[in-house]
């Protein structure tokens, strides 16, 4: 199963803003949904507090220590090794971690495909993106404008190693 990571990612490497993306980019919310339908994807408590729902058409994995904590429509796991378990167990072919900065800092070094929403702007925020690591090289990359539904200009980008 490839482990990929997808993320939108500011200049100053902001990924986040008290809870919430600090931006509106609908054509990089096209681009996560066309992305990861039909797949697995995994994620911390925070970030699906976030979202407060499960996305459709994916395996949701939500991670949380809590053992109380319940996400209807969701499979709750312990831990990331444990979500990732359970999506190659179900014939998973590419799993998408999508967050929170905690999760992308654990997956990371599983990670070996990035799809990457550059944000052509400094952005005011309290959650980084974590380092990637080395060994990485660009596979492609699209530009698109701001406009009315995307506040700022981005670069949609393929990462592998």
């Amino acid at each position: 199963m490839l482990v990929s990571a997808i993320v939108a990612v500011s200049r100053n490497n902001v990924i986040g803003r008290d809870g919430h993306l600090p931006w509106h980019l609908s054509a990089d919310l096209k681009r996560f949904k066309a992305i990861t339908t039909g797949h697995s994807i995994i994620l911390g408590r925070k970030n699906y507090d976030d979202i407060g729902r499960p996305l459709p058409n994916r395996t949701n994995y939500v991670l949380s220590r809590n053992t109380a904590f319940e996400a209807p429509g969701c499979t709750v796991c312990r831990s990331l090794g444990e979500a990732l378990e359970k999506a190659s167990a179900a014939g998973e072919t590419e799993c998408f971690i999508i967050g929170g900065a905690a999760v992308y800092r654990e997956a990371m070094p599983l990670v070996n495909k990035l799809y990457l929403t550059r944000v052509l702007a400094d952005v005011e925020g309290d959650v980084l993106f974590p380092e990637w690591g080395d060994g990485w090289h660009k596979v492609s990359e699209e530009a698109f404008p701001a406009d009315e539904k995307n506040d700022f200009e981005t670069l949609f980008e393929v990462w592998e190693r």
